[in-house]
């Protein structure tokens, strides 16, 4: 059944009848001089609607104000399904980042070419998480608030770069932006996915320091420390193995999972990284029902062509008779 969105526009209803009844024409002036003498300006009769004129003008005048109030057509409620989580990523984005000692699909990548791909299908999984972003690098800047709009978030980590935010690995500013945001919220669930191949050389907030916050305001990290462990390079006296990763503090990550009930994963590939993100993403979802929500359609066009018609109608007689 539709629904008027301003039914208060029928009171207009009788207007033109309130108009016709009320408001008389004004008697003709004598502004026109007429040279002959004898000749006289008479009023002419006012013009009588008969027929089935008036009745379309109505009709006409009635599709109008339909048309005016808004008519909608309401399907049926559907309720808001939300997990109750409130999730945020923080993303390494330092110089070690461009590493490319990772690989997706059989070619070469870097390791943050590999995050681009890998956690921008777990962010597109995340359907009624309330996610953010924040990307860190000598600094730690938040990029997206919290938000249900998941293509938002992944359109910023598409757009992000390598050292952006500095060629240095700030993870306790990180996680303290984090706490920050999500402390805040309301929800129970509160969740950090951190992922970095480095250690702890910038900031102002020592991530021991950090990760003690947020045990206190009740929020999971989740650390993942990427990176493979043997690459071979060219150097002066030929090719040999290197460890890229001898830098990432594995010992620090896990400690930070631990003190806050999360989980440390070590990814030293595209599998392990996807294996990694595929475990956080099994967490037990908490549904809770938001606010139900109708959709709509508007239908004001029907009598909105209505009027037009009928309009075409009362006229097209006296239309005839001035071309005749």
């Amino acid at each position: 059944m539709p629904e008027f969105a301003w039914p208060w526009v029928f009171v207009m209803l009788p207007l033109p009848w309130l108009l016709w009844r009320w408001w008389r024409p004004a008697s003709p002036g004598r502004a026109l001089h007429l040279p002959q003498p004898g000749l006289e300006l008479h009023e002419a009769g006012a013009t009588v609607m008969h027929g089935a004129l008036p009745w379309l003008l109505a009709l006409a005048w009635l599709c109008l104000l339909t048309a005016a109030a808004r008519p909608q057509q309401f399907g049926p409620p559907h309720a808001q399904e939300h997990s109750g989580r409130a999730l945020m990523l923080a993303v390494d984005l330092s110089g070690s980042m461009q590493t490319q000692d990772m690989t997706l699909a059989g070619q070469p990548v870097s390791r943050f070419g590999a995050v681009e791909a890998i956690a921008g299908d777990f962010i597109a999984r995340r359907s009624g998480d309330e996610m953010g972003l924040i990307l860190f690098g000598s600094r730690a800047y938040l990029v997206t608030p919290l938000t249900y709009d998941l293509s938002a978030v992944r359109a910023q980590l598409k757009g992000a770069a390598v050292g952006l935010a500095g060629t240095q690995t700030a993870i306790g500013d990180a996680i303290a932006v984090a706490v920050k945001r999500l402390s805040a919220l309301p929800q129970q669930a509160r969740v950090l996915v951190l992922l970095t191949d480095g250690v702890n050389n910038a900031g102002n907030v020592t991530p021991l320091d950090a990760a003690r916050a947020a045990k206190a305001a009740g929020v999971r990290i989740y650390t993942i420390g990427i990176g493979a462990t043997r690459m071979r390079v060219s150097g002066f006296f030929g090719s040999q193995l290197i460890n890229p990763s001898a830098d990432l503090d594995a010992h620090m990550l896990t400690r930070i999972a631990e003190m806050t009930g999360g989980r440390f994963f070590r990814a030293t590939d595209s599998h392990q990284l996807a294996d990694a993100y595929r475990a956080i993403d099994a967490l037990e979802p908490m549904p809770q029902h938001g606010p139900s929500y109708r959709l709509h359609h508007e239908l004001f066009r029907w009598p909105l062509l209505a009027a037009a018609l009928l309009m075409l109608l009362a006229w097209l007689p006296r239309l005839r008779r001035a071309r005749a």
